[in-house]
């Protein structure tokens, strides 16, 4: 029987080779896209040389080959953001991993033990969660591991005790618990299981013999240092829970009381005999025909699952192969509570979904929707008006990865706090039945794209455009320079602005609520006055992506606010290029100026055209902020009654309809 267990192994491995070759897609390439699929923010777009089609991802940025097989991966100081795919360790070459200085976050996979070519794992600041997988210990070739500065949790694993090359080890500034493992069974206990509850004496930093650098400051560890670790520098200890008083050590209301789960794990393991112990009794008792009638038994199975293996290869080279991303399977779901983090909301209203329904009225108030979600408006009790917008996703397609990211786009809206930015007031989450749920303060005058495109005639005379423009650059400016980090609007156009009752303007970032199933592939659609279908140009979707392209749709925004027309039509073109050759005639501005529009004052007008050419003319190296752009509109536009008072004698008919 154990003989046959070898054969199950090689031909489980050998039909998954077959399956993956028969994919058509190179591993690597597919193990290299899969771990930008978990991208989902790439402002630097250090990612975008990435082509999946290439079937040679050798001059792909961050990436080194040697022959035809990827032996380095660096995509350090790049501000990507997203998770760790589980696929990237199928690249069994790898020797560094270096993705130093990012946002990532959730946890690190365990299958990166099976990466037995890695020397240098470096994943340190960034905002990794969860435990240091224990698979760690079967990087049998590692010689540096970097995992400071991130949140990780849970114990040491002991098992980075079998790693005999090692000789840099950072894990300062995370939350790790527990003792540091020596190499004491009385000590130390494993809490694998397996193929490593066996080898707890042989485990612990004290086997390893090459370790020169290690660093355990700042974290949370109790108990004494093992004498092996003596020659380090007392410093890579403080900051801990250390009963030593010569160091800097966490005062006792930040440790708590240590846990006691060690010494019970360590009784259970004196009154139980290991696996092994016990078939070894088992074996030694087992009469012969009992042992010939395992042997046909296991040799009669192991031909049933040749046959099945050999049918399975065949079935999947008759049927086209499809492979849907997004599909969640029973496994995905198992692991989906690894990349959920439960501090990330705790400051954040939660709302249920009954309240909800109530305020809602049935969520039958319906007032937009789109294929991604609904809108709903509602009123709580004794409260604000409300907007609700509700995710259209099945659960089973929702994955741990965009749970997470769900959670991380609550926290980072929530922490806006402007006159000029929408206000999250909370969120919802439940499962039965399944619902992902944003909850807005209501804009009782909708969107500024529907008063400049679908009402009847003028409802924003001159100065109601003018306030409503620089009520939008103070928004900006506060997103871009008066939060940290600063925050950018997915799609900034007509849309994205909403106004009060007194026609404020207050910027929504509703995009990025697509963005969490599309993860950050920009839905660049709108729809023009007249029902045609409008296309922003790919230039700028790109742009979208940062603080210079939020910059850009200003200058756009603009001239959509002046003008009445949409930014892109297929019936009426680009609205930058018919712009420009206005702009760059003074004499003609006025041009530009909405036929609706009775009344506008020309030293206003100037103003906006000067801003409009210097953000859509803006390049990498310009040093131009938002704070720049609203110091120049709020100290040359004078909204006043008396300015608008002395420009024209048809300004008492425009302030009748502002008022």
């Amino acid at each position: 029987m154990k003989r046959s267990i070898p054969l199950k192994l090689f031909l489980i491995t050998f039909g998954l080779f077959l399956a993956t070759t028969d994919a058509g897609q190179p591993i690597e390439v597919h193990a290299l896209a899969m771990f930008k699929e978990a991208i989902f923010d790439d402002p630097l777009l250090v990612l975008s040389s990435w082509n999946v089609l290439d079937s040679d991802p050798c001059n792909w940025v961050g990436v080194s080959c040697s022959g035809n097989q990827v032996t380095k991966l660096n995509i350090s100081g790049s501000s990507i953001k997203g998770f760790i795919a589980r696929e990237l360790f199928q690249l069994s070459a790898l020797q560094e991993l270096i993705l130093h200085g990012n946002k990532l976050i959730g946890s690190i996979p365990k299958e990166i033990g099976s990466l037995k070519n890695l020397k240098i794992l470096d994943l340190g600041m960034n905002q990794i969660s969860g435990p240091i997988p224990h698979e760690i210990g079967n990087l049998v070739n590692i010689v540096k591991i970097n995992l400071q500065s991130n949140g990780l949790t849970g114990q040491l694993p002991s098992e980075l005790g079998n790693l005999k090359y090692l000789q840099e080890l950072r894990l300062d500034r995370n939350k790790l618990r527990g003792s540091v493992p020596g190499g004491n069974s009385s000590s130390i206990v494993s809490n694998t299981q397996g193929m490593f509850a066996s080898n707890v004496t042989r485990l612990g930093f004290c086997r390893s013999n090459s370790l020169k650098v290690a660093d355990f400051s700042y974290n949370f560890l109790i108990g004494s240092i093992p004498k092996c670790l003596g020659y380090l520098p007392r410093t890579s200890f403080q900051g801990n829970c250390l009963p030593i008083k010569d160091i800097k050590q966490r005062t006792s209301e930040q440790c708590g009381s240590p846990p006691q789960a060690q010494t019970r794990n360590t009784g259970e393991m004196k009154r139980h005999p290991t696996t092994d112990e016990s078939n070894q009794q088992t074996s030694t008792s087992k009469p012969v025909w009992l042992l010939a009638l395992e042997v046909s038994t296991g040799v009669t199975v192991g031909l049933l699952f040749l046959v099945a293996i050999f049918t399975t290869i065949h079935r999947c080279k008759n049927k086209p192969s499809i492979i849907i991303p997004w599909k969640k399977s029973r496994s995905d779901r198992d692991h989906m509570a690894m990349y959920t983090d439960p501090n990330v909301l705790k400051d954040v209203m939660r709302y249920n979904r009954h309240e909800l329904e109530v305020a809602c009225e049935d969520f039958s108030n319906i007032i937009g929707s789109s294929s991604d979600s609904l809108v709903y408006k509602g009123t709580m009790k004794g409260g604000p008006e409300i907007a609700v917008i509700s995710l259209c996703i099945k659960e089973e397609h929702w994955t741990g990865y965009l749970e997470l990211y769900y959670q991380k786009e609550v926290a980072d809206l929530a922490r806006l706090n402007h006159e000029n930015t929408g206000k999250l007031l909370g969120y919802c989450i439940e499962s039965t039945p399944f619902t992902r749920m944003l909850v807005f303060e209501y804009a009782s005058n909708g969107t500024l794209y529907e008063h400049l495109h679908y009402e009847e005639g003028c409802q924003l005379s001159w100065t109601r455009r003018m306030k409503i423009v620089i009520g939008i650059a103070k928004g900006l400016k506060y997103l871009h320079t008066e939060i940290e980090p600063p925050f950018t609007i997915s799609e900034l156009n007509s849309s994205a602005v909403y106004l009060t009752e007194d026609f404020s303007p207050k910027l929504v970032d509703f995009e990025s609520w697509k963005s969490i199933l599309t993860r950050s592939e920009n839905n660049s659609r709108c729809i023009s006055n007249e029902g045609a279908i409008c296309v922003l140009p790919s230039s700028l979707e790109g742009r979208q992506l940062d603080i210079q392209g939020n910059i850009y749709a200003f200058g756009v925004l603009l001239l959509e606010i002046i003008s009445g027309r949409p930014p892109l039509c297929k019936d009426k073109g680009c609205l930058v290029d018919w712009a420009k050759d206005y702009l760059e005639r003074p004499e003609e501005m006025a041009s530009v100026v909405d036929p609706a529009l009775k009344h506008f004052r020309d030293e206003d007008l100037k103003v906006i055209c000067e801003v409009v050419s210097i953000c859509i003319h803006l390049r990498p190296r310009d040093q131009v902020s938002m704070q720049d752009l609203c110091a120049i509109l709020e100290s040359k536009i004078d909204t006043s009654v008396s300015s608008e008072l002395k420009a024209s004698s048809l300004a008492w008919a425009e302030l009748a309809l502002s008022s």
